[in-house]
């Protein structure tokens, strides 16, 4: 059965958002593998504390993410 985690900082997402990406990711998994695995798939979602997470070195935050969303 799959499994998919994905991690996000606190508060990034309300409740609405991450109940969509539930449904997409396990709309996607079920789209690639098989419908049948739907009832199976398991989606995770982590939240990790802003300023626990580094890229290239560098500690990020969610208002790191909040000033890329902004950029689109």
């Amino acid at each position: 059965m799959p499994l998919v985690q994905i991690h996000v900082f606190e508060d990034e997402l309300n409740q609405e958002q991450s109940n969509d990406l539930i449904n997409e990711i396990t709309n996607v998994v079920t789209k690639v593998t098989s419908k049948k695995l739907r009832d199976v798939t398991w989606v995770m979602i982590n939240e990790v504390k802003s300023g626990h997470w580094g890229v290239g070195g560098n500690t990020l935050g969610l208002d790191d993410v909040k000033k890329l969303m902004v950029s689109d």
